[in-house]
């Protein structure tokens, strides 16, 4: 068996462990968080989420019960320096007070840096803001101050930022309870079958491209995905999308799986560009996807709050592109989209 060691001093390390006799029927998340005690069970879930832990070169849930005598591997990636550069970005508002703040973040924004501290992230947009103006939480890190949630950096639309610990531990509370609603915007290829649905297939990091995630590996951690029809268009459908889970790219996944990915999201099938007969419309350059809205108990007063990010007026523009384009009607379009303009 490896020797614990102090990881964080490390970068870009690998670390294997063979469970020993004492150790077996385990659960995975408990064995690795007593042979590696300077990472955080957080920052365990975190490294099985992006597929850096695997149990005889296969990644496993945390539940997994480990054998003895398998081999377990963990990759522990290069730490970024410490804190991210506050820059003066602009941020559109939606609401702020003293424990929160809701934002409409736009797409090609990155949520938070990663090993290669990226500028321009959401992040630092925020320590720009706040930074001297009352702060931000300080749970999530030096490298995400406030940060509760994400969206995928080609989606648009309503986050949620805690400005105190507080404020941050009840709503990570409520995302965990699945009190919070979620509603998304997504433009579909293909004609989706009914009027309502729901998807629930297990979301996992793809073993063979770390960047994608996957609904084809039973090991995924349970997903949900409500849908209900807004418009159908010739081989397009746009969709209403709730979450009741919030996995990594789940909507993507989710209706990529069944054969209708998001338009515009080329890792997950989309074309660069869309034909409709023999029009060949310019390149939407981001995935139609738009985090409308969301809706929670206030982490002071415990009353329900609701916060709506309008459409941008790309996918707007886009849509009424692909409308003409199939020649349909305007009113069915301003039908459509009249709740979220």
């Amino acid at each position: 068996m490896a020797e614990k060691a102090a990881i964080a001093k490390n970068l870009n390390e690998r670390v294997q462990f063979t469970v020993p006799a004492d150790e077996a029927g385990n659960r995975l998340d408990r064995f690795l968080a007593s042979q590696l005690p300077d990472i955080s069970r957080t920052h365990i879930q975190s490294l099985m989420d992006e597929g850096r832990i695997l149990v005889d070169g296969v990644a496993m849930k945390p539940s997994h019960r480990v054998e003895q005598g398998a081999s377990v591997v963990v990759e522990i990636p290069r730490a970024p320096a410490p804190g991210v550069p506050a820059e003066n970005i602009p941020l559109e508002i939606i609401y702020e007070d003293a424990d929160i703040a809701v934002l409409n973040k736009a797409a090609g924004m990155i949520v938070h840096p990663g090993a290669g501290g990226e500028a321009g992230t959401l992040v630092a947009a925020l320590l720009g803001r706040y930074g001297t103006l009352g702060g931000l939480s300080t749970i999530g890190g030096p490298l995400r101050p406030g940060i509760v949630h994400r969206l995928d950096k080609e989606t648009s639309g309503v986050v949620v930022i805690a400005r105190t610990d507080a404020a941050h531990l009840k709503l990570v509370e409520e995302f965990r309870d699945r009190e919070v609603e979620k509603t998304y915007i997504a433009l579909l290829h293909g004609i989706v079958k009914g009027e309502t649905g729901r998807v629930e297939l297990p979301v996992a990091r793809d073993l063979h491209r770390r960047a994608r995630m996957t609904a084809r590996r039973r090991e995924g951690r349970e997903a949900r995905t409500d849908w209900r029809v807004l418009l159908r268009l010739a081989g397009f459908t746009l969709i209403q999308a709730g979450l009741h889970t919030g996995r990594t790219h789940q909507i993507r996944v989710h209706f990529s799986a069944l054969g209708w990915p998001v338009v515009g999201d080329t890792l997950y099938g989309a074309p660069r560009q869309e034909r409709v007969t023999a029009q060949l419309l310019p390149p939407l350059g981001r995935n139609f996807l738009h985090a409308a809205r969301i809706a929670f108990c206030h982490p002071r007063t415990g009353k329900h709050a609701e916060f709506r990010a309008s459409l941008p007026e790309d996918l707007v523009r886009y849509l009424r592109m692909l409308a003409e384009a199939t020649q349909t009607g305007s009113p069915l379009i301003d039908a459509a989209l009249k709740d979220f303009l």
